[in-house]
């Protein structure tokens, strides 16, 4: 199959030179509008291609996403033998030493995003491509652009690696009555750092080209006052190694990784809890499926409606499934899209007030600032470190890469995370059938001025050469990676994420947090609280 793939993406590949990428927008749910792309993606990848399994009519349980979450949730169900469905619209993507199966930041193609056509992103330079179905969502928001995985594995796939506890103090003033800190630092962050290898970056790593803007972002930090704190990554060191050394195709080194890491550098959800899972035999997991709506029927089971996908968006089937037990795990967005959804419309009509309500963006902004020396390459990708500053508004600082632009800029990134107790809800909008929401513009220059004045600080105490304010590459905050909220725990559910009004029913999922997770990531924490909810859960028997 891979080469006739091949040689039919050979035949067409000339015809490029005469046409754009760039085409018009076109919704999942359409065929797509640029054959000569899709018959180069097949070519490039054409695992993605092959006939999709039909997930059963009735399953025990079905989860819906296979994110962090979701994932977690089928093993342990798997394990405590519950038969489950995982259903997940985006496509199973490999990897590979050798092959580009992902997109770079640097020029993507459709391979990067869900069904769009353009993208501007944090170096805002706008790029246009074929409508394909990518591993990016970008969901634009009034106020805010919200980027969510679309793939098996959910956002594991996309995000920077990083995966860090937040400080317990700010941890307490929000979670209070939902999570004991004590708890899931003994028990549960252990057992997730276990079973995804997490720890922070070696040495030897450390210590070569692509990582010296690492090295110079911690001076600056020191000569600021600050003590650079490790971070927990979630990459696989010996497949970083095998990229210095020339013996597996460059990724996590020359600065991609949001758009995927095609050798699998990142140890995602693929190679650990869904892998695992699988091997049960109790899990099954069907790419291109999106979820529609949720109900339940009469006799109290889960009525969940589908729409099987091609990954160039063309529908191929519509059914509707059915289970006993529900689990939510298609992140903040989907998941508070499904149930904002259900309750407007009556199909879970018992769902209460707290439904869309808690959403946050967890205060992320990126910041660049200068230095006085070169970072030679600077496309090392995993975060190094971190600094936490408590001096007025708390936030986080962590190190990071320029994306998608491996060579000497004579800048260095950071990410900021600031805590941000504003809250939005999500409504439904019934002439179109449509769940948005509306983020204070005001609240995202608030965060952005907090992080920005952090930044400037370490800059001036470092002799940092170059104001990039004036040409607006010194801070933005438009976007958010770290969606949170929606069906908070606690409110929405119980504190163990069962959904109050309908027994069975459960949110596994960033749309359980309430909005922040206190100045860090939210990978750990999320999949932590799976953790603990789904042995709450399976240990109860509901």
């Amino acid at each position: 199959m891979r080469r006739r793939a091949v040689l039919k993406a050979a035949g067409v590949a000339a015809l490029l030179a005469g046409m754009g990428s760039g085409v018009a927008a076109r919704g999942a749910g359409t065929a797509s509008a640029n054959p000569v792309w899709n018959a180069l993606f097949e070519g490039w990848v054409p695992e993605i291609f092959a006939p999709l399994p039909d997930p059963p009519e009735y399953t025990e349980a079905i989860v819906i996403g296979s994110g962090f979450g979701a994932a977690v949730t089928a093993l342990r169900l798997a394990q405590a033998g519950v038969r489950n469905t995982v259903l997940e619209r985006g496509s199973r993507w490999p990897n590979d030493p050798n092959r580009e199966i992902f997109t770079g930041d640097d020029l993507p193609d459709g391979r990067g995003f869900w069904h769009r056509t353009s993208f501007t992103g944090v170096t805002k330079v706008p790029m246009t491509f074929a409508d394909f179905g990518g591993v990016l969502d970008v969901t634009e928001f009034g106020g805010i652009d919200v980027w969510r995985g679309a793939a098996v594995g959910g956002g594991s796939v996309i995000f920077s690696g990083a995966m860090v506890a937040p400080p317990r103090y700010l941890f307490d003033s929000l979670y209070g009555g939902i999570a004991d800190y004590e708890e899931l630092d003994r028990v549960y962050y252990p057992r997730v750092r276990d079973v995804l290898r997490l720890s922070a970056m070696p040495a030897d790593i450390y210590n070569t080209a692509p990582f010296s803007h690492s090295r110079v972002w911690d001076r600056q930090v020191r000569t600021a006052g600050y003590d650079p704190i490790p971070n927990d990554s979630i990459f696989n060191w010996d497949v970083v190694r095998a990229e210095l050394a020339g013996t597996s195709r460059a990724s996590a080194t020359v600065a991609r990784s949001n758009l995927g890491n095609s050798n699998g550098a990142k140890f995602d959800l693929n190679q650990n809890y869904l892998r695992y899972a699988e091997g049960t035999g109790r899990t099954g997991i069907f790419p291109g499926h999106r979820v529609d709506s949720i109900g339940q029927d009469g006799t109290g089971k889960y009525v969940v409606s589908v729409t099987k996908l091609a990954p160039s968006g063309q529908v191929l089937r519509t059914r509707t499934l059915t289970c006993d037990r529900l689990f939510l795990g298609a992140g903040s967005i989907g998941t508070s899209e499904l149930l904002v959804r259900a309750q407007a419309t009556g199909t879970l009509p018992n769902l209460n007030e707290y439904i869309g309500d808690g959403w946050g963006t967890n205060g992320d902004v990126v910041l660049a600032r200068s230095v006085d020396e070169p970072t030679l390459t600077g496309g090392g990708v995993p975060s190094a470190t971190r600094i936490h500053d408590q001096s007025d508004t708390p936030l986080t600082l962590e190190n990071w890469f320029i994306p998608g632009i491996p060579v000497d800029t004579m800048a260095i990134a950071s990410l900021g995370i600031v805590l941000d107790p504003t809250r939005a809800r999500f409504v439904y909008d019934r002439a179109h059938n449509t769940v948005g929401l509306n983020w204070p513009r005001g609240v995202q220059d608030r965060v952005m001025a907090a992080a920005h004045a952090v930044d400037r600080r370490i800059a001036d105490r470092s002799n940092s050469p170059v104001d990039y304010g004036p040409i607006g590459y010194d801070a933005n905050a438009f976007f958010t990676a770290h969606p949170l909220g929606g069906a908070v725990y606690g409110r929405a559910t119980d504190a163990n994420g069962r959904v109050h009004g309908h027994p069975g029913l459960y949110v596994m999922d960033g749309a359980g947090i309430p909005g922040s997770t206190a100045t860090v990531n939210p990978s750990l924490t999320i999949t932590a609280l799976a953790e603990r909810n789904i042995e709450a859960i399976v240990r109860a028997g509901s």
